[in-house]
């Protein structure tokens, strides 16, 4: 089966496509980097007008800069409402719809603030001693949850920001633990936790409705305030929040908790009863239900979501989803409260959902592409649309006609200079004869009569997907705009197959996943003889980079070279120096000394004596979920081993290359790899 997915999404042609002229040069790096990114839109209380994020990148000062715009809901009148060289982002809507609360760091710390939408000047709300990292307007605008980081036995901000200060200017450094998280994602934690506190719009003290809680709200290291929630009378706040102590690092038992907005009691547990996963609340229009997704399993951080419904004044919930086996990403209500729209994960696609709450039925709104950030404009959807072919825009879909319209086309330019490669969908007999999915890029500017080796991109996660969007890390665009295919093959464990296949690999990480790629490779290049399958190298990051070293010595004679960005080496030595311990111990069946030999059956290290295939090694300093000392064990097997090798290590980049320098950096120095050992004979 092939189905052509680039060219056309939601029947309208999206610029950059398969259609592009010969002589154009190929989407580079550089494209890349450049591209403006449209996040968080904001439809305005009216419907009318929507807000949303524009990043820009200024190459200069090697960052991106975020400023707040809106476009009306035709499509008509884009304009920027805040410009500053500081970073302004998070618009949110007043109940009047006359102006935006936004954050912003032009103060010299993260405040929010607040424009008027008709032109009014920009002021400054909050100003306090410690940055606001996130906030929620209450329904009648009236209050703010702040997030805010502080010392639990603080109480007061003064005194966080007083023992920060102590601290900066003490001559001594070393820093004592009593209990995991030492570090986490890219941080060494320092005491401090995200608490929320309440604050009127119009200044004031300051209430911590989490006061005396070991936990941070939002989550950390990636919550945001998807979950936070005020109740539909601004008189309670839902929060999620994990609270189990020392257990913390190997435990995924976050809660729901409720707290009334005048601190006036102590935040009560509303999801005790679940030890698995509760997240994200959303209240229906009239309050009177509260949806959030969550999780059965304890410690599976890849178990699917169900969406409960939970009644507001009884307390009774009703799980909506038990018998859809899909995981639900993003939730929000229709204007009545009859409806969720829901995105999740589905073969490749993250498509858009509607489900009614009476039945349960569920309906396919947007089926291809990357559905992201949906939000509800009076009885329309207005979300952000990527794909495999364009970056993301804003659309506007009305769910009961089903008809679409694009709101924004903002890299239009930048995507008619370059040619970008064809996208096809295909699937194949992988592990046990179950279907398996993946895609290949053509090259830009493809020619039939020629003969294209291979970038072969492996997805990490595990439980990921190489699917149908436009990746600011690992485009596939960047390896066919320099003259390569791209293949990318869903292997057994990948998201949006269903909750077995996700679980498939668990146990298992160097079985169903080889086959399954073994398999895949060879199904495109046999349904696409202009690949050259004697030019092929691997490339992997995360989950990917652990498959390149389990490839080097599991998988010797097929390729080329191999790239190993931030991959394991070590399975033992990678469950005593990573961070969440949950991860490893759900993946291979406990703790390493209960379970030795669930880490070390398809442990990379075991078959180092194998490796004889070219590599390049990339690591980040920061990357404290995959240490570097395993980039650079991989680096020194290479080396005294003698096989060609590269080590590009970044000191001040985590699981991620994130500055638009380094971004440039790492992709050169993988193509120059590629071109090294895959076009020097062609």
């Amino acid at each position: 089966m092939v189905r052509r997915t680039t060219c056309w999404a939601l029947g309208l042609l999206l610029v950059g496509g398969c259609s592009m002229a010969a002589a154009l040069p190929g989407f580079s790096a550089q494209d890349l980097v450049r591209m403006d990114r449209l996040s968080d839109p904001q439809p305005s209380p009216d419907g009318r007008t929507v807000a949303f994020v524009r990043r820009q990148t200024d190459m200069e000062a090697d960052k991106g800069r975020t400023d707040v715009w809106s476009i009306d809901i035709d499509g008509g009148n884009l304009r920027q409402l805040t410009e500053d060289e500081a970073a302004d982002s998070s618009p949110r809507w007043s109940a009047d719809g006359g102006s935006l609360y936004f954050l912003s760091s032009r103060s010299g710390s993260s405040q929010v603030w607040r424009v008027g939408v008709g032109g009014g000047a920009v002021s400054q709300v909050t100003d306090l001693p410690l940055d606001v990292g996130g906030f929620v307007l209450s329904p009648d605008s009236t209050h703010l949850a702040l997030a805010l980081e502080v010392f639990v036995d603080c109480e007061s901000l003064d005194c966080t920001r007083e023992r920060l200060d102590e601290r900066q200017a003490a001559k001594v450094s070393g820093q004592i633990y009593d209990e995991l998280f030492v570090r986490h994602w890219d941080t060494w934690k320092d005491g401090r936790r995200s608490h929320l506190f309440i604050q009127s719009v119009d200044g004031g003290p300051v209430v911590d409705l989490m006061r005396g809680m070991d936990a941070d709200s939002p989550s950390k290291p990636f919550g945001g305030t998807e979950e936070i929630a005020f109740t539909a009378d601004g008189k309670g706040l839902v929060f999620t929040a994990r609270d189990v102590g020392a257990a913390e690092p190997w435990s995924t038992d976050f809660d729901l908790y409720y707290a009334p907005v005048d601190g006036s009691a102590a935040p009560r547990c509303l999801t005790e009863a679940n030890e698995a996963w509760d997240t994200q609340p959303v209240f229906s229009p009239d309050g009177r239900t509260l949806a959030y997704l969550a999780m059965e399993r304890p410690g599976f951080e890849a178990d699917r979501f169900r969406i409960v419904l939970r009644d507001w004044d009884s307390g009774d919930i009703r799980v909506l989803t038990q018998n859809w086996d899909y995981s639900a990403g993003g939730i929000v209500f229709s204007e009545k409260g009859d409806t969720l729209y829901v995105t999740a994960s589905d073969r490749g696609q993250v498509s858009l959902f509607s489900i009614d709450l009476a039945t349960g039925e569920v309906r396919t709104l947007v089926a291809e592409g990357h559905v992201r950030s949906p939000a509800v404009a009076g009885d329309e959807i207005v979300f952000g649309l990527d794909t495999l072919g364009s970056p993301v825009d804003l659309f506007v879909l009305d769910p009961q006609s089903g008809e679409t319209r694009r709101l924004t086309e903002v890299n239009a330019k930048r995507l008619a200079g370059a040619a970008l490669g064809e996208a096809e969908q295909f699937s194949f007999a992988g592990w046990n004869g179950e279907t398996v999915s993946g895609y290949v890029v053509k090259p830009a500017n493809f020619d039939p009569s020629r003969s294209y080796p291979v970038a072969f991109l492996i997805h990490g996660g595990p439980q990921g997907s190489f699917g149908n969007d436009f990746h600011y890390r690992w485009n596939p665009q960047t390896y066919t705009g320099a003259g390569y295919a791209a293949v990318m093959v869903d292997f057994h464990g990948s998201v949006g197959y269903g909750q077995a296949f996700t679980d498939s690999i668990s146990g298992d990480w160097g079985g169903k996943p080889l086959e399954d790629l073994q398999k895949g490779l060879a199904a495109a290049l046999k349904s696409n003889p202009w690949m050259d399958g004697d030019r092929v190298c691997a490339l992997g990051a995360s989950y990917g980079g652990y498959m390149i070293n389990w490839i080097a010595g599991n998988w010797p004679e097929r390729f080329r070279c191999l790239v190993n960005h931030d991959g394991t080496l070590d399975q033992r030595m990678m469950y005593f120096s990573t961070e969440e311990l949950w991860f490893p111990e759900w993946e291979h069946g406990g703790p390493y000394w209960e379970n030795p030999e669930g880490h070390e059956k398809h442990n990379p290290v075991l078959f180092v004596d194998q490796w004889k295939t070219p590599m390049l090694v990339i690591h980040g300093a920061l990357d404290f979920r995959l240490p570097e000392t395993q980039g650079l064990a991989a680096f020194t097997a290479l080396q005294r081993r003698g096989i060609p090798s590269r080590l590009l290590y970044f000191p001040d980049e985590n699981h991620w290359v994130l500055r638009p320098s380094n971004s440039l950096l790492w992709h050169e120095t993988v193509l120059d790899w590629l071109d090294r050992w895959l076009k020097e004979d062609g």
